[in-house]
């Protein structure tokens, strides 16, 4: 059984699963969930495929007993969790006038109730965690759209505004017990969920699942004296 343990939502592609292959590079045992069990089976396989150790557990992050189950699953095969990445996260672009009550509900559901939820059913181990070493971390993916919002995903940004503000208020409560928190925002990355705007922005300019996974690795390297509460990923040229 590895020395640490992680639990990644929505690590079947893109970000997720970098993040994911890069912890298994540093020794985490890994549990990764994500909505669809096929994709997610296929990732966790070739995350397997390189010697690392996976437990997966497929489910939709936005529902309260789905959020239990992945937490007690790694609970049964790790035993101890040192990091949580609160990734799972989806956008519905929609002018004002047009958005649809499921689009908020579900970018609600999975972009900031998740991270709450993750929070509240992870708090255990990661104090078990901080007890130990003093350096349990959290990683919340919040996003540039929520330091600054933007037209059309109006909804989107003010979720990832929540998870930056929850993120601050975590840091206040759990610092002082060896518990930190890190949101992570990113402008246009490479993945799958920034197809609808690749016309206007190739994905060779767009910033590398990769930077994120290696901002994660850097987290991981600093000292329990040392909290990053945010950090922001921009593409050459882009301002807030």
């Amino acid at each position: 059984m590895a020395d640490r343990a992680a639990l990644v939502t929505g690590a079947s592609s893109g970000i997720g699963l970098a993040i994911a292959e890069m912890l298994g590079q540093e020794g985490y045992g890994l549990t990764v969930a994500a909505r669809r069990p096929d994709k997610l089976a296929a990732a966790a396989e070739g995350l397997r495929g390189q010697g690392f150790e996976v437990e997966e557990v497929a489910g939709n992050m936005a529902d309260e007993e789905a959020v239990k189950a992945v937490v007690a699953a790694h609970e049964a095969r790790h035993g101890r969790l040192d990091l949580l990445v609160n990734n799972a996260g989806v956008g519905v672009g929609a002018a004002v006038a047009d958005i649809a009550t499921k689009g908020v509900d579900l970018q609600l559901g999975v972009n900031l109730r998740s991270v709450v939820l993750f929070y509240r059913e992870c708090a255990g181990l990661l104090r078990a965690a901080a007890a130990e070493h003093h350096n349990a971390l959290v990683v919340n993916m919040a996003s540039i759209s929520g330091k600054a919002g933007q037209p059309w995903l109006s909804v989107y940004s003010a979720t990832k505004a929540g998870v930056i503000g929850w993120t601050q208020a975590m840091n206040k409560e759990l610092n002082a017990e060896g518990i930190k928190s890190t949101a992570l925002c990113p402008g246009f990355v490479d993945t799958p969920m920034t197809e609808f705007v690749r016309e206007h922005v190739p994905p060779e300019q767009m910033i590398r699942t990769s930077d994120v996974a290696e901002a994660v690795r850097y987290l991981l390297k600093t000292s329990p004296t040392c909290v990053v509460p945010e950090i922001v990923f921009q593409r050459p040229g882009e301002a807030l």
